[in-house]
């Protein structure tokens, strides 16, 4: 894991830990102004992007990870796409260490098992099959299904290839935390959602 550092962490104030996704750089983060927009709104937190290669998701480890990064207080995890599944991931193993959850544009499955959600009315409807094997999707989208969720916050383009996996997801969110905005799966659009949600109540204890 590498970890980029928007400045030195002090230790004292509420900590954001940002995950990218597959074939992105934890840099992409100061890049594309994440990291300038939290300043620009004035939130006295610290900063951090995390960069967790597709191996690590592979092999299972990225929760594991992450975990010994976190510090022993309740920190904000942001993830875009496949960061966005680490985030509800490690959200699900270890939620006393988890303030909230902004998810843009998540990977939540495949195409396929997407489609199985949808035929069953839903993540609230749907049961993984009994023969299926339990892998990380399939034990993310129970976990969601099931309810007693954390501070979740979503954020997709309407035109993103994968919006139908989102809209699932935001159909058991409150509606004040799900934000959509014109565009596909790629940064200029996730910049924008970024910004408003900074504008919104997302992260209103650290204001």
């Amino acid at each position: 894991m590498r970890v980029v550092a928007d400045r030195p962490p002090t230790g004292q104030r509420p900590l954001l830990i940002m995950l990218p996704g597959a074939d992105m750089r934890a840099e992409d983060f100061r890049t594309h102004g994440f990291f300038d927009a939290v300043r620009a709104a004035g939130r006295p937190v610290d900063m951090i992007a995390v960069e967790t290669g597709m191996e690590c998701y592979l092999d299972g480890v990225t929760v594991p990870q992450l975990h010994a990064l976190v510090p022993p207080r309740p920190v904000w995890l942001i993830g875009i796409s496949l960061g966005g599944m680490g985030a509800l991931l490690y959200a699900r193993a270890h939620p006393e260490r988890v303030a909230g959850v902004v998810v843009l544009a998540p990977f939540i499955g495949t195409r396929g098992l997407v489609a199985q959600v949808e035929r069953a009315g839903g993540l609230r409807h749907w049961r993984s099959p009994p023969d299926e094997a339990m892998t990380d999707e399939r034990r993310l989208l129970a976990w969601l299904g099931a309810g007693a969720l954390p501070d979740i916050h979503l954020g997709y383009g309407t035109e993103d290839r994968f919006a139908a996996a989102h809209r699932l997801l935001a159909e058991i969110l409150p509606p004040e935390r799900v934000l959509t905005a014109p565009g596909g799966h790629d940064w200029p659009t996730w910049s924008r959602l970024w910004q408003d949600i900074l504008a919104t109540s997302a992260f209103g204890a650290l204001a």
